[in-house]
């Protein structure tokens, strides 16, 4: 028995060497996708950055370099990163800034949001009837389970996905195939508006769009963008560290109490996630972000608060990377017809609220993307339309991210009832 285990270990069990590994594989992938090398542009031009900081991991895993059951990084970045990145992601909100967009745009953005609560569900119904097998599963390998971790992601971002992951406990394989069917469909979906912006004039006059309010948000954004630039210092850093992780240790103070309470008092409350302790977490490092975002606090933006936890998140994404079996992705196809379903109703929706209140493309765009792409990708299609409207993008997908954790749950909760 003794030399089993002992030819079954990984080679490399320090969780230090392993952290140090992870990091260099994620500073390879920044260097090389952003690299003006005529190869890593045609290389990443097919494969997105975001795949390879999972993909690249999950080879540690698969190839017996680093053990998943072993190592113990991914708890530390559950528990740690992730809250603090939640906090720095959702602080920046500004309210007054979005109201000041037009009702159009929040309409279209909200819209988005609904397109992909009722979309899963939905897809899910629909595809069941030819693969009856992918309900009725209770496992942390049902398939509602991976879909209401994309639904954070369809709704707010990366962070928001690993949230929904965490809380609802989808297993890595699940987990994998629905990054896969996030990439490949939100990109589809992405080559759909990019070809909607290069041709919005002639589908906003079609339309009889009323498009003063753009030129208007152009001049906005611009000299608001001159008013705010600034050169970080240490103390900015300083202070960006003590707001997110100060936050997440707070949260941890408080499940720590809400947990065993609500244990004790509200046994039949388990199936809503209310005795898990990250459940706790991630709702009140959310609260406490938007609750920040009224405070001069959100100036920490300047200063790069998004970037740093952006930086968090995308070790995150690393280490659960570590629990990748990358053999699953065959099984991606089936699964892909719900997704490009699931799109399908956001898709559709979108339209026809936007011919209803005759909303400018752009507000339809960067609205969609804003939920399905997050802070990534709705800055690029923003500037698709204009170089200077691409905070407009951010400025709705921070609140995507405000909005993912709770309206990705309320979709998770409707996947339960179909899923299982």
């Amino acid at each position: 028995m003794q030399d089993t285990v002992v030819a079954n270990a990984p080679l490399i069990t320090n969780d230090a060497t392993v952290l140090g590994i992870l990091a260099l594989i994620l500073g390879f992938v920044f260097y090389t996708s952003n690299s003006s090398n005529a190869a890593c542009r045609s290389f990443y031009k097919y494969v997105p950055a975001l795949l390879m900081c999972y993909l690249l991991p999950s080879l540690l895993n698969t190839f017996g370099i680093v053990s998943s059951d072993i190592s113990q990084v991914d708890e530390v970045a559950k528990y740690y990163l992730l809250p603090a990145c939640l906090v720095l992601l959702t602080l920046s909100i500004d309210i007054k800034a979005i109201a000041g967009l037009g009702s159009k745009a929040v309409i279209m953005f909200l819209t988005g949001t609904v397109g992909v609560i009722i979309g899963g569900p939905l897809a899910l119904l629909i595809v069941s009837a030819v693969w009856p097998e992918l309900i009725g599963v209770s496992g942390p390998d049902a398939v509602w389970r991976g879909m209401a971790a994309l639904a954070g992601s369809w709704i707010g971002g990366g962070a928001n996905m690993l949230a929904m992951k965490e809380i609802y406990g989808a297993d890595g394989k699940i987990f994998t195939i629905m990054v896969t069917v996030d990439i490949v469909v939100a990109n589809i979906w992405m080559a759909g508006l990019l070809y909607m912006a290069a041709n919005h004039k002639r589908i906003d006059a079609k339309n009889g769009a009323d498009t003063s309010s753009i030129d208007r948000l152009v001049e906005k954004v611009e000299a608001h963008t001159k008013a705010n630039a600034k050169n970080p210092e240490l103390k900015d850093y300083m202070l960006i560290l003590a707001v997110g992780l100060g936050a997440a240790g707070f949260a941890h103070l408080a499940a720590d109490s809400l947990v065993p309470f609500f244990q004790a008092n509200f046994p039949e409350l388990k199936k809503f996630s209310l005795h898990s302790k990250l459940f706790w977490i991630i709702v009140i490092v959310t609260t406490i972000g938007l609750a920040l975002s009224f405070t001069k606090v959100r100036k920490l933006e300047s200063v790069g608060a998004s970037k740093v936890g952006s930086s968090f998140l995308y070790v995150l994404v690393a280490t659960i990377g570590l629990h990748m079996d990358i053999t699953q992705i065959v099984e991606a196809p089936k699964y892909m017809v719900i997704g490009l379903i699931w799109m399908a109703v956001h898709v559709i929706l979108l339209f026809a609220v936007g011919k209803f209140i005759k909303a400018p493309v752009f507000y339809l765009a960067v609205g969609s993307k804003a939920n399905i792409g997050g802070a990534a990708s709705a800055p690029v299609i923003a500037s698709a339309f204009h170089p200077s409207l691409a905070p407009v993008g951010v400025l709705l997908a921070v609140l995507g991210y405000a909005l993912g954790t709770y309206m990705a749950w309320l979709c998770g909760q409707l996947l339960r009832i179909v899923g299982s």
